[in-house]
């Protein structure tokens, strides 16, 4: 059995600011929890406090039966690799301890190295590593449809997201701990993908506590919603079908507190200053005087009640350009061992879904037409005046690595910091214009790719499921901000909320066939 205990939590960021102030509430035994909020308030620092990965400044964090977790960004390595990052810590100590082991003894064959290897063998298999390894065996079938020994050296970079979410995903809902702390566990999942997790995660007797921004699988999966916002947190006892409607009652509710405050202030302001008035001539009023002085310097001391959360205002400004007729056109393309040959053509102003299970080839043929190396057959051309720019799945911007935000915009496009910081600010990103990219939220790292395509001038926008990190209120901005594009747009996507503000539909289907729809379809 698991819980999860969060009291009075304040956490502080490098520079001192506080990220979250005294931040408390508890997820029971068997719920599905669910942290909802705006990019960069501090949903996966408050996972990260939960696993036990960093400290609270203060307060107290609690929890028992074991913690799994799921990060919100894919790693490099094997398929091994990816299971041990899932696995209890003792398991990922015992097999690190058998791989140093396995080093020695290949460098120089003797008694006590062997020996040691031995004890490396029964440490691992004390911690249950062999064990989970037949767990992994049922987990590697269930996802990818092979057994855990043909594919347990595979790099990770030959499987796409979708396949390693599930994998992890399986490994963690079969796997011994009790409490799994789940960071965007959708991210890169097919609608099937999607579907089997909110049944999973509903079905499973485990503690689930979890970041998401799909609606969807909010209402199907999770039993109350733990919102943050304003460096703390309030919790809604109820599913996400009357979530809206709570946090309406609430923001008027604290308005009324704020307001009532803001008048008993004012009222007691202008008794002092009435009393001040009159005990200046009257020496009876002295002491009624300095007892007002008094109510109200206790009542200035004890604070004003909690402000309602400012709505958040992100200024999407995507502009493009005039462009050929035809910006695509595909002519019998074939991807090698993913697509057949296809033709197709897209045209200017035209707003195409790329739709479709994991695998299929979807974020392969968006990097073709970016520009990159894939192996195809067929032709592919874009048109006139037409300018790619890429908005990547993965995150994965090494060239950003080490570099704060203000600085990318500021050498990328040739900008003063004061441009680059009102270019920010309509982003909500002014206040982490100091930061470097890897340590933004993962909805932060999106924002400032679409920023930065906004400052490319690209009259052909290639979005690589744009909206996996964005919250609402940034979803929302970016799909009106498309809307006032002047240029195509090419979506990959799984968000059936996001697919159906789109044109029409290339379908990549799991036989290689891509089909054309007027509607989106997920079952091909």
């Amino acid at each position: 059995m698991g819980h999860v205990e969060v009291s009075g939590v304040t956490y502080l960021l490098p520079d001192g600011r506080p990220l979250l102030l005294e931040v408390s509430f508890k997820v029971g035994d068997g719920a599905k929890a669910a942290l909802v909020g705006p990019n960069g308030a501090g949903k996966s620092t408050l996972l990260r406090l939960v696993a036990g990965e960093l400290a609270p400044d203060e307060g107290r964090v609690a929890a028992t039966g074991g913690v799994g977790v799921m990060r919100q960004f894919l790693g490099a390595g094997t398929v091994r690799d990816l299971l041990l990052g899932v696995a209890p810590r003792p398991v990922r100590e015992a097999w690190a301890a058998l791989e140093r082991a396995e080093a020695a003894i290949a460098a120089r064959d003797d008694e006590e190295r062997q020996l040691a290897y031995a004890q490396a063998i029964a440490d691992y298999a004390d911690a249950g590593g062999y064990e989970l390894e037949v767990v992994w065996d049922v987990c590697a079938t269930e996802a990818l449809g092979l057994p855990y020994e043909e594919i347990k050296d595979r790099s990770l970079a030959t499987l796409s997201g979708g396949e390693q979410k599930r994998l992890m995903l399986e490994a963690l809902l079969r796997g011994p701990d009790e409490v799994l702390l789940l960071d965007e566990p959708d991210n890169f999942l097919d609608v099937r993908g999607k579907q089997w997790l909110e049944r999973a995660i509903r079905s499973s007797a485990k503690t689930v506590l979890l970041v998401s921004h799909d609606r969807r699988l909010l209402a199907e999966a999770a039993d109350r919603i733990i919102t943050v916002e304003g460096r703390s947190v309030w919790v809604h006892g109820g599913g996400f079908a009357g979530y809206a409607e709570a946090r309406r009652r609430r923001k008027e509710r604290l308005e009324e507190l704020r307001q009532r405050w803001e008048e008993e202030r004012a009222r007691l302001r202008r008794l002092v200053h009435l009393l001040r008035q009159r005990s200046a001539n009257n020496d009876a009023l002295a002491g009624a005087y300095q007892a007002a002085v008094t109510r109200l310097e206790r009542f200035e001391r004890a604070g004003p009640p909690q402000r309602a959360p400012k709505e958040q205002n992100v200024r999407m400004r995507l502009r493009g350009g005039r462009t050929g007729k035809r910006a695509v056109v595909c002519e019998e393309l074939e991807l090698s061992g993913l697509l057949r040959p296809f033709s197709t053509e897209i045209w200017y102003g035209e707003r195409v879904g790329v739709l479709g299970m994991n695998g299929t080839g979807k974020s392969h043929f968006l990097r073709l037409l970016a520009g990159e190396p894939i192996a195809h057959t067929g032709a592919v051309r874009l048109g006139a005046r037409v300018s790619p720019g890429h908005f990547a799945q993965t995150h994965l911007r090494p060239d950003l690595h080490g570099r704060p935000t203000a600085e990318v915009v500021m050498r990328e496009h040739a900008m003063t910091r004061n441009e680059a910081m009102a270019a920010l600010a309509r982003y909500e990103l002014a206040p982490a214009g100091g930061q470097p990219f890897e340590t933004l939220s993962g909805g932060q790292q999106a924002r400032l790719q679409i920023l930065l395509l906004e400052l490319s001038g690209a009259t052909l926008l290639l979005l690589d499921e744009p909206t996996d990190n964005l919250d609402l209120a940034s979803a929302e901005a970016l799909q009106a901000g498309l809307a006032g594009f002047e240029g195509t747009v090419l979506a990959v996507t799984h968000d059936r909320w996001f697919a159906d503000d789109l044109d029409r539909y290339l379908i990549f289907g799991a036989d290689g066939l891509v089909r054309e729809s007027d509607t989106p379809r997920w079952d091909l």
